[in-house]
C-alpha cells in the first residue's frame, strides 16, 4: 500500500480539542505504529472500523462539476476526531488509517479544463489511476474482516468501492445509494457521473437501488437505461416520496433494503442529496439531515452492510464561513452507521 498517507497518533492529537472531563475519538481511535505494516496492522487490530479519505475532485471535473471535494477528508478528520467517546459510540472501534495520496494526480489535473476534449480524457485517465488505489485498499480492509468507512473525492470513487468489495468476497456485490443522480450514465470514460454503471458493466456490481432521485435532474437517457435493468437497478424518486407522497419515506427503506439485503453490500451516500449542504451539486430541495441519518442507520443495520463512502462534500463552498458544520454532519453519518451495527 504505497499510495497511502499513514494518520499518526501526533496527527490525531492536533486536531483534537482535549477538554477536562472529556474523552474524544481523536484520543481513543487507533492508529498504525511506526515501523509496522499497515496491512498487518488492519488484519490484527481489534477495531472494526477503518477510516480512510480520497482527497481528490478529479471525477467530479471530468463530470463538469465543481472543485473542492478534494478538501473533505480533512475538514472531517478534525469533526471526526472532535467526537465525545462515551457508552453510546466509542473512538475505539475505529483504526483512523489515512488518505490515499492523490498528491500526483491532483498536480497533473490542475490545469487541466474540462471544456477542451483532450483535457477531459486526460481527467478520466486520472480517475481510473485512482479507481486502482481505491480498489486495492478497500479489497484488503474487507479481507482482513474490517468494514472501510471512506470520506471524500467525488462519487466516482464508487466504482473503487464496489470492485474492491468484490474482489474480497469474490462475487459481486450489491449497492444503494442516496442521491439526487443515479450516477449510471453512459461508459464515456470514468468520471463521478458513471461509476456505478462501469461497475454493473464490468461485474462487480449486481444489484443497485437508487433512492430519491430528482426527477427533473435525471435525463431520458439514463431513465431508458435504468428502465431496462429493472431487474438488478431500482429506483424510487425524491419528488415521489416528498412533492406528490405517492410513496412513504419509511416503506421506501424496507423496500430497498428487501432488493439489495439477499447478498453483501455497499451504503453510498452523496451529499448533494442534501439541501443546502455545500457540495459539488448543491441542491435547496432535498432529504433532510434527519432523514439522511436514518438512511444511514437503517441500511447499516442489517450484517451485509460491508461499507459506507460519504462523498461530493465541497467545504470550500461552505457560505456560512464555518466549514467544520459539514465535518460535524459527516461525523453524524459515520456514528450512526457505526451504531446500527452494535
Amino acid at each position: 500500500m504505497e499510495k497511502l498517507k499513514l494518520i499518526s497518533a501526533t496527527d490525531l492529537a492536533k486536531r483534537t480539542n482535549f477538554r477536562s472531563g472529556e474523552v474524544k475519538f481523536g484520543e481513543k481511535m487507533l492508529t498504525v505504529p511506526k515501523d509496522v505494516s499497515a496491512e498487518h496492522f488492519i488484519a490484527n487490530c481489534e477495531a472494526k472500523y477503518v477510516l480512510f479519505g480520497i482527497p481528490e475532485d478529479i471525477g467530479v471535473r471530468a463530470n463538469h462539476g465543481r472543485r473542492g471535494a478534494h478538501q473533505t477528508w480533512d475538514v472531517a478528520l478534525t469533526a471526526i476526531a472532535n467526537i465525545q467517546h462515551n457508552r453510546f459510540c466509542k473512538g475505539s472501534k475505529i483504526l483512523a488509517l489515512g488518505a490515499i495520496d492523490t498528491d500526483a494526480e491532483m498536480e497533473a489535473a490542475e490545469n487541466l479544463d474540462y471544456k477542451v476534449s483532450a483535457d477531459r480524457d486526460a481527467l478520466k485517465l486520472l480517475v481510473g489511476k485512482i479507481d486502482r488505489e481505491v480498489a486495492h485498499l478497500v479489497c484488503t480492509i474487507i479481507k482482513a474482516g474490517k468494514i472501510p468507512i471512506i470520506i471524500g473525492g467525488g462519487h466516482n470513487n464508487a466504482y473503487g468501492n464496489i470492485k474492491g468489495t468484490a474482489l474480497a468476497k469474490g462475487k459481486s456485490v450489491n449497492a444503494v445509494n442516496l442521491d439526487a443522480h443515479s450516477d449510471f450514465r453512459i461508459l464515456e470514460g470514468r468520471h463521478s457521473g458513471n461509476g456505478f454503471s462501469y461497475a454493473y458493466e464490468d461485474g462487480f456490481l449486481k444489484k443497485y437501488f437508487v433512492f430519491g432521485l430528482h426527477e427533473c435532474y435525471t435525463s431520458k437517457a439514463v431513465l431508458d437505461l435504468l428502465k431496462k435493468t429493472d431487474d438488478r437497478v431500482r429506483f424510487n424518486t425524491y419528488d415521489e416520496i416528498k412533492v406528490k407522497r405517492q410513496k412513504n419515506f419509511e416503506q421506501e427503506l424496507f423496500q430497498a433494503l428487501s432488493f439489495i439485503k439477499t447478498d453483501y453490500f455497499g451504503v453510498e451516500i452523496d451529499l448533494d442529496s442534501l439541501p443546502f449542504v455545500p457540495s459539488s451539486a448543491m441542491t435547496n430541495s432535498g432529504f433532510s439531515i434527519e432523514e439522511a441519518r436514518q438512511f444511514v442507520y437503517h441500511f447499516g443495520s442489517h450484517p451485509n452492510a460491508s461499507y459506507l463512502h460519504i462523498c461530493e462534500g465541497a467545504p470550500e463552498l461552505e457560505n456560512t464561513g464555518n466549514p467544520q458544520l459539514l465535518g460535524k454532519l459527516i461525523g453524524y453519518l459515520l456514528t450512526d452507521f457505526i451504531k446500527a451495527s452494535d
